[in-house]
């Protein structure tokens, strides 16, 4: 069977010269995902195998979180990195907490009003800070931004890939 993999970031650069590399993380997890001693694998562009990694350390810098891989030490072993994907094993995704969900399973649902009335698909997850905050393209109109807080989102059903919200006033004009 396929192995099904799963994005966590993007080697957009490198760091410094000491085999940091800068990461555009795709995680709700990078305290988990970059754990000193985890394995990632990096898929680059026309090469059939990832190439696995063990994360060294991890930091934040700005937006971005900084990483090095074991026995790759200087600039001239990751400089090759860029544009890399790194990606873990479905395996490797773990049990989350109830009302925790994955990103991939939260993008496509589509949204409803408690009153039943379809508002749109969810298409993007911002994570601008305190909380995550749901992009939906509606059936009609321009993207509307939904915060995944109690208040609002008061369903997610992933099996059914629907997500029943009751719109704060404004949030729907």
């Amino acid at each position: 069977m396929m192995a099904k993999w799963f994005n966590v970031g993007k080697i957009v650069n490198t760091h410094g010269i000491n085999g940091e590399v800068r990461v555009i993380s795709r995680t709700d997890f990078p305290e988990e995902r970059y754990k000193i001693g985890n394995c990632l694998y990096l898929f680059m562009e026309g090469k059939e195998e990832p190439v696995p990694l063990t994360v060294s350390s991890h930091r934040t810098h700005k937006t971005f979180d900084l990483l090095t891989f074991k026995d790759y030490p200087t600039i001239n072993h990751v400089e090759k990195f860029k544009n890399g994907l790194l990606k873990i094993e479905e395996s490797q995704l773990g049990d989350l907490e109830e009302g925790e969900y994955y990103f991939h399973e939260i993008i496509g649902c589509d949204v409803w009003t408690v009153e039943e009335e379809k508002i749109g698909t969810i298409k993007e997850i911002l994570t601008p800070g305190a909380n995550d905050v749901w992009v939906v393209k509606p059936l009609k109109g321009k993207e509307l931004y939904i915060p995944y807080i109690e208040d609002v989102v008061k369903k997610v059903d992933i099996r059914e890939k629907k997500v029943i919200i009751e719109p704060m006033e404004g949030l729907l004009s």
